[in-house]
């Protein structure tokens, strides 16, 4: 399969914001915490404690600031964004090294190579289907925000499991520089995509819980 030549999160992020504006949960129908933000960098990082990363999510996030604001529909679709860029460099560096171990002489390497591809690209995929989805959302509230987000969240699940079995291969490849920097880059990817996903499931909550006061009024 084809890579297509990777984009910065920031093209992704304004790309988005800009042709496609999505509905939202007010600033009032937010808190990631008991803290109030005072402005949007603050919003960033008190949301960024739902995640098992704070400091990456925050340090990933807050020059977005300005298009981000205190709305977390727009904060959750750029940590899409920013996971979508950090697995397309992925995938494409592991093309890279796959056509090269090709003509080597370790078969494993080989191999391993080929199947964290397959996954990574899998996981470029998932990501990229969830950040379309998150240009489609309706009203947050309503029944199809709860299936879309449902969506968005399985998929988003899916590329984590992905980018997790990527270095699955390597168990059985000698220690090297080559496995010690799949190893790593995909580690790396990983914390991109599971920051991503539990901002995701933290505005799902938000919106989710929105449509259920409705019904319950």
């Amino acid at each position: 399969m084809n890579i297509k030549h990777p984009l910065s999160p920031l093209f992704l992020t304004f790309l988005f914001f800009y042709l496609h504006p999505i509905p939202t949960l007010c600033s009032a129908d937010y808190d990631a915490n008991t803290t109030t933000p005072s402005n949007a960098t603050d919003f960033i990082r008190i949301s960024c404690s739902v995640t098992l990363y704070p400091d990456l999510c925050f340090a990933s996030l807050y020059g977005y600031a300005n298009a981000i604001q205190q709305d977390p529909a727009r904060l959750a679709r750029t940590a899409i964004g920013v996971s979508l860029s950090r697995a397309r460099h992925m995938a494409a560096f592991v093309s890279n090294l796959s056509r090269e171990a090709d003509y080597g002489a370790d078969p494993r390497a080989s191999s391993a190579l080929h199947d964290c591809f397959s996954n990574m690209d899998d996981a470029v995929d998932e990501i990229r289907g969830s950040l379309n989805e998150m240009r489609r959302l309706v009203n947050p509230g309503s029944e199809s925000f709860r299936f879309q987000m449902g969506n968005i969240q399985t998929w988003m699940s899916a590329a984590l499991t992905d980018e997790e079995t990527c270095t699955d291969g390597f168990e059985d490849v000698g220690d090297g520089p080559m496995k010690t920097a799949v190893c790593e880059r995909a580690a790396n990817v990983k914390k991109f995509t599971s920051n991503a996903l539990a901002l995701v499931n933290s505005y799902a909550e938000k919106g989710t819980h929105k449509l259920l006061n409705k019904k319950n009024v």
